[in-house]
């Protein structure tokens, strides 16, 4: 068994063939002769700043004493927060995972490490270092697991936001196992949380998990509301801020939340109920600049899903107002998507509406963002937009492009595993299926037969 040279070693042998001193590898390698000479003869522990110097004089990669390091400097030695953490730290930084997780299993042999790998993982989560963040936060959770604390809580939060992806059954999963967790945080933090939640049920179209979190959401900001504004408690007590937005905010949000989830299930009485609920927001006190752009953001959503919600009750008559609002906005594609639903669900003609914004339709791309809502809901919506606009211009007898948008808007489902769209376009494209041209045929039975080896549910359509 050849046995592995030690770090110490390594650089003596260096230093031998390429017939340096050790003060000039010093002037190399940016250190003291003496610190060199005290790590060549064994009298000086090596610590990381200067593990990193030799691998830099010796023009080796800054990660490959790494392994070595673990086993002469950390495993072999008596364990020091302070000496440890900035090899922690390195290993993050160069995604070297494998030499994070045996540095790790050693420091969970004593529980009082956990605050620290706690804030080693936060720092991993702030700087978008994922893998690393969710190992770390899944052993501080298995660590905390008998104690019930609210840092178990805040490492459940983050890995539930850290396997939210684009796979819908991946996402149901970690939003049922956060579930138990939410009314563990913060209060304030349960209001980033609580939406969180609900945008991810959102994109799962389970209205009702949407209602029953919005809600909460609401009354919890109601609550935290009223505390801040309390001035006996004010004077006393510093509070704690959300971070998503002002609080009255969360407030307005549970409503608008609230709405959709009614007029997603039919009942849109109770939708416009809520609709109300923030559309007036004449109660807020606050008149800080921030506070007055979320305030014109709720009047303006207000006004448009307005039009929505008596567009999808029947009212085609505000039709031409609705589109003429829509108009003047920036992004339309949520608005279109209303149009083409309201023109499938009651035998609209909208061939106007949809020449009038061709441009916008042909150049419509998928956004891509972090945030939680833009990241869950809006690629849903981007395959239901072209789920609906295939059913509409199939109905309407154009199949060419009619297919085309089916492919679209089934390929996109399948990325997403959202087996709700998936199940609609079967559906469509067995409806039509003897109007597709052979090759588009063959793509989508192609499509069909994958998702069969999957498991998944069906659903109905609108």
């Amino acid at each position: 068994m050849e046995i592995t040279p030690t770090i110490r070693a390594e650089l003596e042998r260096y230093l031998k063939q390429a017939g340096l001193s050790m003060t000039e590898f010093g002037h190399i390698a940016g250190m003291n002769p003496g610190t060199v000479s005290g790590i060549v003869t064994g009298n000086r522990t090596i610590s990381v700043h200067q593990l990193d110097r030799i691998t830099l004089g010796m023009n080796l990669p800054a990660d490959h004493f790494y392994e070595r390091y673990i086993e002469e400097s950390v495993i072999d030695a008596p364990l020091n927060w302070k000496r440890i953490s900035p090899f922690l730290y390195r290993c993050v930084q160069f995604q070297r995972i494998d030499c994070l997780q045996k540095v790790v299993s050693v420091l969970l042999d004593n529980l009082g490490y956990l605050p620290y790998l706690f804030a080693l993982a936060e720092d991993c989560y702030k700087q978008d270092y994922r893998e690393a963040a969710a190992y770390l936060y899944e052993n501080v959770a298995e660590g905390e697991k008998q104690q019930h604390s609210e840092r178990l809580a805040i490492c459940q939060y983050r890995l539930f936001t850290l396997a939210i992806g684009k796979d819908q059954n991946r996402n149901m999963d970690a939003a049922a196992k956060f579930e138990s967790f939410v009314h563990r945080l913060h209060e304030v933090d349960q209001l980033d949380a609580l939406k969180d939640l609900a945008n991810v049920y959102r994109a799962l179209s389970q209205w009702d998990k949407v209602y029953k979190y919005a809600k909460q959401m609401g009354q919890l900001g109601l609550v935290q509301y009223d505390l801040v504004h309390n001035s006996k408690r004010k004077a006393t007590e510093p509070q704690k801020k959300p971070t998503s937005g002002p609080l009255f905010a969360y407030i307005a949000y549970s409503e608008l939340l609230c709405a959709h989830a009614c007029d997603a299930k039919g009942d849109h009485e109770q939708a416009l109920a809520h609709l109300r609920g923030y559309a007036d927001l004449s109660w807020v006190k606050e008149t800080d600049p921030d506070t007055l752009h979320w305030l014109g953001q709720f009047q303006h959503w207000a006004k448009i899903n307005t039009y929505v919600n008596k567009l999808m009750s029947g009212d085609v008559s505000v039709l031409p107002d609705y589109v003429e609002y829509m108009a003047g906005e920036k992004e339309i594609f949520a608005e279109l998507l209303n149009v083409i639903e309201a023109a499938n669900r009651y035998h609209i003609d909208v061939d106007h509406i949809l020449r009038r914004f061709e441009p916008q339709i042909t150049a419509y791309q998928e956004v891509l963002s972090t945030d939680m809502y833009t990241q869950q809901f809006l690629p849903q919506q981007y395959a239901r937009f072209w789920y609906k606009m295939a059913k509409y211009s199939l109905n309407k007898g154009r199949y060419s492009y009619g297919f085309e948008c089916l492919l679209v808007a089934w390929e996109h489902a399948l990325t997403m595993n959202n087996q709700l769209i998936i199940s609609n376009c079967v559906r469509l494209f067995e409806r039509f299926s003897v109007n597709a041209v052979l090759e588009t045929g063959r793509k989508l039975q192609k499509m069909w037969k994958e998702n069969d080896q999957k498991d998944g549910f069906a659903l109905d359509s609108n």
